[in-house]
C-alpha cells in the first residue's frame, strides 16, 4: 500500500487534534532525531554494537522522526506536499541544480 503526504498528515491530525500539543511532539522529535544519530555512530564503528539488525532500527527512528515532524505540520495545518515543492524549488535554483521534484515527478 502506497500513502501521500496528505493522508499522512489527515491520520496524525486525527490522531493529535485533541490532545495534541506542539512543544510535547517537538520534544518527541528531538529525543527520535537522537535516536538516528545513535544508530549511525553504532553503523559507522563511533559506538559499540552488538549484532543487531541497525538498517531496521534506523528505517525505525526515520519513521519516528517522520511521524512527529508531520505531526507537528498537520496540527499546524501546515500542507506539507505544498512545502515540499516550494522548499525544492528554490533549492533547486539556489544549488542549481539540473532538475526540480516538480520537474522529476512530471517526467516520470
Amino acid at each position: 500500500m502506497k500513502i501521500s503526504v496528505s493522508d499522512y498528515e489527515d491520520y496524525l491530525y486525527d490522531h493529535y487534534k485533541e490532545h495534541g500539543i506542539d512543544t510535547s511532539l517537538f520534544m518527541k522529535l528531538v529525543e527520535e532525531v537522537g535516536e538516528v544519530a545513535e544508530v549511525l555512530n553504532k553503523r559507522d564503528g563511533r559506538k559499540a554494537s552488538d549484532s543487531e539488525d541497525l538498517k531496521s532500527q534506523l528505517a525505525n527512528e526515520l519513521v519516528d522522526v517522520i511521524h512527529y515532524a508531520f505531526a507537528i505540520a498537520s496540527l499546524n495545518e501546515i500542507d506539507l506536499n505544498d512545502a515540499i515543492l516550494e522548499k525544492d524549488k528554490k533549492a533547486s535554483i539556489k544549488y542549481n541544480h539540473e532538475r526540480n521534484l516538480e520537474q522529476f515527478m512530471l517526467e516520470r
